[in-house]
């Protein structure tokens, strides 16, 4: 295992396989409301902790929306606000993910901006499984809490894995790792990952959850991931309790 600070422990196997996109994966397995709530709780509380703090409608309720329909439908255009998935495996904390995008562009509009930003909340061993952008760069960052762990590879035209070394900036020094080696971000540091680079990531066991950024360009959800393996990006959900706020995709 690779410390950005500290040097290399060990290096993890090679495999190889192939990328799927998630623009028509969708549904499959659920999740109920009440673990979404948990989990945006869980998340709000990580945020309070290191004084991070959401805009306003961050804290809006389905009736709040429903009073502001113009910044709703905005919101859902740009994919701005909360986002819980479990990328249809039904075992969040093993696979899952809570985002929050504070603001972002449209990859398809010139007139748009051109950069996003999100913050999310990644918990131990809890991995957001290994994917690449075709479109968009992006730095992840550790904004506080336990350590981050980030995993590359470097595929070819088919989505397939190559065993071939990486270089990736941390902090705007170069690194270089075998495939899969792991990188370990520590508060305050981050990973620049270019288009086209398989990546994973996950919180290292016995830190504690990590508050973790990011700042890329124009983000697209919907279109722009590519996953090692046939994933959902988006879970349907049992409405087991009322939603303590709607997720961004839910706005209208």
């Amino acid at each position: 295992m690779r410390d950005a600070a500290r040097g290399v422990y060990s290096t993890p196997n090679f495999h190889s396989s192939f990328a799927v996109s998630s623009e028509s994966i969708r549904g499959g397995n659920t999740m109920k409301r009440s673990q979404v709530n948990q989990a945006i709780r869980d998340a709000e509380a990580l945020m309070e902790q290191f004084h991070f703090k959401l805009p306003r409608w961050g804290k809006w309720s389905k009736e709040a929306w429903q009073k502001n329909s113009d910044l709703a439908a905005y919101n859902n255009q740009y994919q701005l606000g909360w986002d819980v998935t479990d990328f249809n495996e039904d075992r969040f904390d093993q696979r899952g993910l809570v985002l929050f995008c504070i603001r972002n562009g449209d990859q398809s509009d010139k007139n748009s901006v051109p950069y996003a930003e999100k913050i999310m909340m990644v918990k131990e061993e809890q991995e957001t499984p290994l994917h690449y952008h075709k479109k968009k760069v992006e730095d992840i960052i550790n904004r506080g809490g336990g350590n981050l762990v980030v995993e590359c590879v470097k595929v070819n035209g088919k989505g397939e894995h190559l065993d071939k070394d990486i270089k990736v900036a941390v902090d705007g020094e170069w690194v270089q790792v075998k495939p899969f080696e792991p990188i370990i971000l520590s508060p305050g540091q981050s990973i620049r990952i270019p288009t086209g680079l398989m990546h994973r990531f996950y919180g290292e066991k016995g830190k504690g959850p990590v508050l973790t950024g990011e700042v890329s360009m124009a983000n697209d959800d919907n279109g722009d991931n590519y996953f090692d393996q046939p994933l959902g990006r988006f879970s349907d959900i049992i409405e087991d309790e009322p939603a303590i706020y709607p997720l961004w995709n839910e706005l209208k």
